[in-house]
């Protein structure tokens, strides 16, 4: 598959030269066993939904019953096939040179009903074990999701699924099927990515599975945006620290692993340099990701949250608490872009949403001006200084964490004029990284301690509620003419860079950049 490297070369080299003043940079450029890898996960990649006993999760059922919450109307029931397609995705992993390859294991295809009790389906255990060797075998390692937003349909249908205390002990049984089946080969653990936006899209917005919100707030037929985010976080972070408590106690001896977590986090930065701004930026972080991050470091949840909530906030027993507390190896970060934070100055009355419970309005601009580069993904804009502030914030407050940027990258929208040369010459995803990776490499120099960096995401993907229509792979998936897959611009500039005999040009962010 080299050829279609070589077949790049005259595009990129002519675009690396532009990055004229540069410095240099590589993988050389990180600490020794710094490691590089790409993102995905089950219900984005795997397709084969009802195959070999594999049964629904709740995105099955969502993306089915609300085609109308999906930009394209479409599902993740074929998605990019990885189920049939693995051994020839792993053969270009190895191409670009990946260190790692982090995936989800789908709960629902190992344990249909979501329960020990319901049955192991052995061909689901057989599938996980043929993609943990055929990436051994290739020279990368796995890098293992527990939870990534797709809980068996059959606990949602028994007893709410993380509505309910009783998901704690069903994932604690779940994870501990996955350390005895797979932990003799699998090092890195993350119990859960997300959390802070399954709960926050899943039961505040009501825009993704299962889609529940208030009347008010959203188009749902069912659910309390004011009480349930809080509720389904409480049982996240419980079902967390459980499997961790777990794996640290039985496992990790003898299976020499490390687990975390991976929450999403945006940078906030105050719209206008007043008071208020400034909490109001401060108050978007407590809300948006230390409402997850603060309790595996502290044991509750930020003062600010408790105190504007009151008991909508589900309470820890002292049990709990310092069962949560100290709970990971890793904080698995992932960083895509930064905001404008300002206070919102208005009271929602009667109307109370987890949305409006931190009285913060956030944009992407002021005075009509982008707050970074944009890029055609509304969104996102292109903030490489927001990842050093985060991570040297994290460092700060939540004592110097060992951190692992899980996810970082940037989509391309899909519109009735695009090509598939649009997407293969994806330039602006090169320049992205590139800053991104520069000032990454000088936080680390800072001394924050960074492990990792993986982007999101090797293969273009069912992108949640965009469907397919954001392209955010390195590799693109054509979806029209049997899903072949072909090396976009990004591939080759990453080949090139986890290569240490090559040296792959960087912009001097700080030139562009600055906040």
């Amino acid at each position: 598959m080299e050829f279609r490297f070589l077949l790049f070369l005259a595009v990129l080299i002519p675009f690396l030269a532009y990055f004229e003043g540069s410095t240099a940079l590589n993988r050389s450029s990180f600490p020794d066993g710094f490691i590089f890898g790409a993102g995905s996960s089950a219900y984005q990649y795997e397709g084969a939904t009802s195959a070999d006993g594999r049964q629904p999760s709740i995105w099955d059922t969502f993306a089915k019953l609300h085609p109308e919450k999906i930009t394209d109307g479409s599902n993740g029931d074929v998605a990019d096939e990885f189920y049939y397609l693995l051994k020839e995705d792993i053969a270009r992993m190895k191409e670009v040179g990946l260190d790692f390859f982090r995936f989800s294991i789908s709960w629902s295809r190992i344990l249909p009903l979501g329960k020990i009790s319901g049955g192991i389906n052995q061909k689901g255990i057989n599938f996980y074990n043929h993609l943990i060797d055929l990436l051994l075998s290739n020279g990368i390692q796995p890098f293992v999701t527990l939870f990534h937003w797709d809980p068996p349909q059959a606990l949602e249908d028994e007893y709410g699924g993380f509505l309910s205390p009783k998901i704690v002990d069903d994932f604690r049984d779940y994870a501990n099927l996955c350390f005895q089946e797979f932990g003799d080969r699998v090092k890195q653990w993350a119990t859960l990515n997300e959390p802070n936006m399954f709960a926050k899209e899943g039961y505040a917005l009501g825009d993704a599975a299962p889609g529940r919100c208030s009347i008010y707030i959203g188009n749902c037929s069912e659910g309390n945006s004011a009480t349930e985010p809080y509720i389904v976080m409480h049982h996240l972070i419980l079902s967390h620290a459980t499997a961790a408590q777990l794996y640290k106690e039985k496992y990790q001896a003898v299976q020499y692993g490390t687990i975390g977590v991976t929450v999403n986090c945006n940078w906030y930065v105050p719209k206008f340099d007043t008071i208020a701004s400034k909490r109001a930026a401060q108050r978007a972080r407590d809300f948006d990701w230390g409402w997850a991050i603060h309790p595996v470091v502290y044991g509750d949840y930020p003062k600010i949250m408790r105190e504007m909530i009151g008991n909508r906030l589900p309470s820890f027993t002292k049990e709990q608490s310092e069962m949560i507390k100290g709970s990971f190896n890793f904080l698995g970060v992932n960083y895509y872009t930064t905001e404008y934070a300002e206070d919102s100055g208005y009271d929602t009355g009667a109307n109370l949403s987890y949305t409006t419970d931190s009285h913060v309005n956030t944009s992407t601009e002021k005075n009509g001006i982008p707050i970074c580069e944009s890029t055609s993904v509304s969104w996102l804009h292109i903030c490489p200084w927001g990842l050093r502030d985060i991570l040297l914030y994290i460092k700060g407050r939540y004592k110097s964490p060992t951190t692992i940027i899980t996810e970082n990258g940037m989509g391309y929208v899909v519109n009735s004029s695009s090509t598939i040369t649009d997407f293969i010459e994806d330039n602006l995803r090169i320049k992205y990284h590139s800053v991104h990776l520069s000032y990454l490499s000088q936080t680390i120099k800072e001394g924050v301690d960074v492990r990792g960096y993986f982007i999101w995401s090797f293969l273009d993907n069912f992108e949640w509620g965009q469907g397919y229509t954001i392209r955010s792979g390195i590799t693109y998936v054509d979806y029209v003419n049997g899903l072949q897959r072909y090396f976009k611009n990004s591939a080759l500039w990453f080949h090139n860079f986890l290569k240490k005999e090559n040296i792959a040009s960087a912009t001097n962010s700080s030139l562009l950049y600055s906040e």
